[in-house]
């Protein structure tokens, strides 16, 4: 026999033999290069490529011990799989702007509550990531009729892997230990997941989540250290130590009167279209109110249950999912607890399902006596999720009259949820050039919401509650996804769209409105919703024990933080952007250098959030509470 026909045949065999591997490591790499642009433009830079790369040798290492129509069918599952999560994290960005976990997987229960809001995020050309998966499908059936001519031994199998595994495990150990050296806590805490997955890659982002799942589970299994728990207790009783007590108990014995707006955000405050105002009625209400112009949201997975949960209890949310199904259990003292003990009756109050964000479970956690939901109320009139603003908040007003004093009335209105799609029960206001546009949707939603609030406080003044309440009014989260930002920056009217103008939109109004309109004006301290509790707290003369927010009112300049789960942070004279890595001067909005001092603060409250991790992970104020 020809020895070189012999060699170019088994060399021809190895070719056919590995071109499925080939293929899909191709197809792959580009389905994973197509998502990293719709992540973000600069996501793909040439460091990344390496994990990228190596991830993808790590799953066909695997299918190599596998042979004929077993690899082939390993392979389609993977492509599968792996198609199926870049799509859930693009969809789930899209919304959140930022990357899909394993405990976030848990909120899923709730999708069937808002499909609308997932159809909305879902792109025609999403199926792209599945075409491969479909055309594929008609060549393995084709395939799995013929018998492979030549088939490799398990040892040249086993060969293979350890080769292709290996590559790609070294170079992947490279990536991930440099991220380990550069910001130690990075891969532990996935504060920055974005961020992160520009440095490790998505594929590796995931199977790192995973590991941290897992052992962060076993890890709450184990009890904090003696050391460990006297620590986050010293930073507790520093972080409530304050020089000043402006109005401190000057509500006390006040009936409590807090509103969460769904998606309400600051820049539709004391804006027009069209010459019209599109808040008259909260204009209203601020120009006699404690007004808070740098107020900002902080909510994480959880959207409206984390602004629910950051207002009533001054911890930060889940580092992933949401602290109202992770924290159920936990012993908390949060806002209605402490006046529940001051002999309080405490009432939630929402036009949705009771069961929707778990709220029936944590508002007992929370220690309220009654929780008023969809099936408590009459849904005599639907908008959007549930019971119309306007009815709901009509509702509200007897069963407040109705409340024995004092009380306290957590309210969470409904109609201004995202994506504003009940466009024919929000009116006839005229959004202009923004009609049909998801902008527009939103002016004519929060303008129907504005509506209706400016009812039920002018209701509230009219029948003398105001006289003896303090009313707290705040939005909850972003209304505009950053998918949409180019309409944003529209209606405001810029051309910068970097990530410091970017979040100075995030911003949310926040109202404390006290009886006969005392205390009126706008307050321009930098604050966010895990400062409300403790402000609260000193107006309402209540113990602030495990507070990790700050009180607005007796905070002094050295000390303002607004931290965001996601570790970027700003003390009101600059920004950190933790998906960026970048530091922005607010006042010339340049980039400015990493300081010492800024460094020290970076590493400071990338601590605060995982003490709030460990107070919520291992259940710690029920322990500090019995002693």
């Amino acid at each position: 026999m020809d020895i070189s026909k012999l060699i170019n045949n088994k060399v021809s065999d190895h070719i056919i033999h590995g071109i499925d591997l080939l293929f899909f490591a191709i197809v792959i790499s580009i389905k994973v290069i197509v998502y990293a642009t719709q992540i973000s433009p600069d996501y793909l830079y040439i460091k990344v490529f390496y994990p990228i790369v190596a991830s993808i040798l790590i799953l066909v290492s695997f299918a190599a011990l596998f042979k004929g129509k077993k690899r082939m069918k390993f392979l389609y599952i993977m492509d599968i799989i792996v198609s199926i999560i870049l799509v859930a994290d693009i969809m789930y960005y899209r919304y959140f702007k930022d990357i899909l976990t394993v405990s976030e997987i848990g909120n899923a229960r709730l999708l069937g509550g808002v499909s609308s809001s997932v159809g909305s995020l879902f792109n025609i050309k999403d199926i792209l990531y599945f075409v491969d998966i479909i055309v594929l499908s008609f060549f393995i059936r084709k395939f799995n009729k013929k018998t492979p001519s030549y088939t490799p031994t398990l040892l040249k199998r086993f060969l293979t892997f350890i080769f292709i595994f290996i590559i790609g495990f070294c170079i992947d150990v490279k990536s991930v230990y440099a991220v380990s050296q550069e910001q130690p806590t990075l891969l532990s805490s996935m504060s920055n997941r974005i961020y992160l997955t520009k440095l490790i890659g998505n594929l590796n982002f995931h199977a790192i989540d995973a590991y941290n799942f897992v052992s962060t589970k076993a890890k709450n299994l184990e009890p904090l250290s003696d050391e460990r728990k006297t620590e986050i207790t010293n930073f507790l009783k520093s972080n409530n130590q304050y020089t000043t007590t402006d109005l401190k108990g000057s509500m006390e014995g006040k009936n409590v009167i807090m509103i969460q707006v769904e998606a309400l955000q600051q820049f539709v405050i004391n804006q027009k279209i069209n010459g019209q105002e599109i808040t008259p009625n909260l204009n209203r209400w601020l120009g006699k109110s404690l007004y808070f112009d740098n107020y900002f949201y902080q909510v994480a997975g959880g959207t409206t249950a984390d602004a629910e949960f950051m207002s009533n209890n001054s911890l930060y949310p889940s580092i992933s999912g949401a602290a109202y199904y992770n924290y159920s259990g936990d012993t908390l003292s949060s806002l209605a607890k402490e006046l529940k003990d001051k002999n309080y009756y405490t009432a939630a109050l929402h036009g949705n399902t009771e069961g929707f964000w778990n709220r029936n479970v944590m508002y007992r956690t929370e220690s309220f006596d009654k929780f008023y939901g969809k099936s408590s109320l009459n849904s005599n009139e639907i908008v959007g999720l549930g019971i119309s603003d306007r009815s709901f908040l009509n509702q509200s007003i007897e069963k407040l009259k109705s409340f024995k004093q004092p009380y306290y009335s957590f309210i969470i209105t409904l109609s201004s949820h995202y994506p504003y799609d009940d466009v024919k029960h929000y009116g006839n206001f005229n959004v202009g050039e923004y009609e049909g546009t998801l902008m527009g949707n939103y002016l004519k939603a929060i303008h129907y919401t504005d509506e209706q609030l400016g009812t039920f406080l002018d209701k509230l003044d009219n029948d003398g509650i105001t006289k003896n309440s303090v009313i707290v009014l705040y939005g909850d989260h972003f209304a505009i996804p950053k998918t949409n930002a180019d309409q944003l920056f529209k209606f405001e009217g810029t051309t910068n769209t970097n990530d410091l103008n970017w979040i100075n939109y995030q911003k949310v109004p926040l109202m404390i409105h006290f009886p006969d309109d005392k205390n009126s004006g706008v307050n321009h301290t930098y604050s966010g919703q895990m400062d409300l509790y403790p402000t609260l707290a000193n107006l309402l003369n209540l113990p602030k024990n495990y507070m990790l927010g700050q009180d607005m009112l007796n905070t002094s300049a050295n000390n303002k933080k607004v931290i965001f789960r996601d570790g970027s942070f700003t003390d009101g004279k600059t920004y950190y952007c933790s998906s960026t890595n970048t530091y922005y001067d607010i006042q010339t909005g340049k980039t400015i250098q990493e300081t010492p001092e800024l460094k020290n603060k970076k590493v400071e409250y990338s601590n605060e959030l995982t003490y709030s991790d460990d107070i919520l992970n291992h259940n710690l104020l029920k322990t500090l509470e019995n002693k």
